[in-house]
């Protein structure tokens, strides 16, 4: 039976363990909460779980760090000497550029770091809200790095299909980073900007479905998020500031009583957003 460790027992953690259990993989969770440690025992999601990172990592041929960004050079600069030989590392972190140079400049010669991007994350944070289902039918990105194997990206292909995941695709580091600013960070920013423009704690009594998916990501991991948009600052600057012109355009069209303007921003939206469907 093929042997996983999974560092980090939050959302994405928890749902790693509890899919790769499913599939039939032996999993071990890596947390020094021990709250989340026994959640995730008591769901059946690990076999085996440590606080203690000097246990358990040299049994597994595969591990999933699902870590904080800035947390994962530390990390792997103090355990990388627990692991077997010819282990695969995978890291899910959500900006690429401020992570892969400065852990791969550590790394043993004889591990393999890979970056990967399951585009299904989930707002809250904790085992909790963990759920082995977020991968169905779930984009994932793989971001390679020069030194990656042609075997390694093979499968970790293969453990994407697995996992239920829709379409794999092979992005650059900085082509990810691109995306993820505008796709991603730049949707969380307008999310957040928009709660914080009334306090009205009556607007609940009033709302309707547009607002609430509009705002469904407003409710946000701060510690992460913010780290998240520090380290992908100059990709996140130049999406706010083509939407910041974007939206004054819209805002001249409607003082200026600009009717078509307004219609065929809307239909362009519109035919935009038809491709998501």
């Amino acid at each position: 039976m093929k042997t996983v460790g999974v560092v980090g027992l939050g959302v994405m953690g928890g749902s790693f363990c509890g899919r790769l259990k499913e599939l039939g993989w032996r999993v071990i969770g890596f947390d020094p909460n021990g709250h989340s440690l026994k959640t995730a025992k008591e769901r059946g999601w690990i076999d085996e779980g440590y606080a203690d990172f000097s246990q358990g990592l040299s049994q597994c041929e595969l591990v999933i760090f699902c870590i904080y960004p800035t947390l994962l050079p530390k990390w792997i600069a103090e355990w990388q000497n627990q692991f077997a030989p010819g282990t695969l590392l995978l890291e899910i972190s959500g900006v690429k550029r401020a992570v892969m140079d400065p852990v791969q400049d550590i790394l043993r010669d004889d591990l393999e770091l890979m970056s990967i991007h399951p585009m299904c994350g989930r707002e809250s944070k904790g085992i909790q809200f963990a759920n082995p289902h977020i991968f169905d039918q779930a984009n994932f990105i793989i971001i390679p790095h020069d030194r990656n194997t042609a075997s390694s990206l093979v499968k970790v292909s293969a453990l994407a299909k697995d996992l239920g995941c829709k379409n794999i695709s092979v992005l650059s580091a900085d082509e990810h980073d691109t995306m993820i600013a505008f796709l991603s960070q730049l949707t969380h920013v307008i999310a957040v900007s928009l709660m914080d423009t009334h306090e009205n704690e009556h607007l609940v009594e009033y709302t309707g479905d547009s607002f609430r998916d509009l705002t469904r990501i407003a409710s946000i991991n701060e510690e992460m998020w913010s780290e998240l948009f520090l380290l992908n600052k100059d990709f996140l600057l130049d999406e706010i500031h083509q939407f910041q012109d974007s939206l004054k355009n819209f805002e001249t069209a409607l003082q200026n009583e600009d009717t078509k303007t307004m219609k065929d921003m809307m239909v362009l939206s519109t035919v935009r957003r038809k491709k998501f469907d």
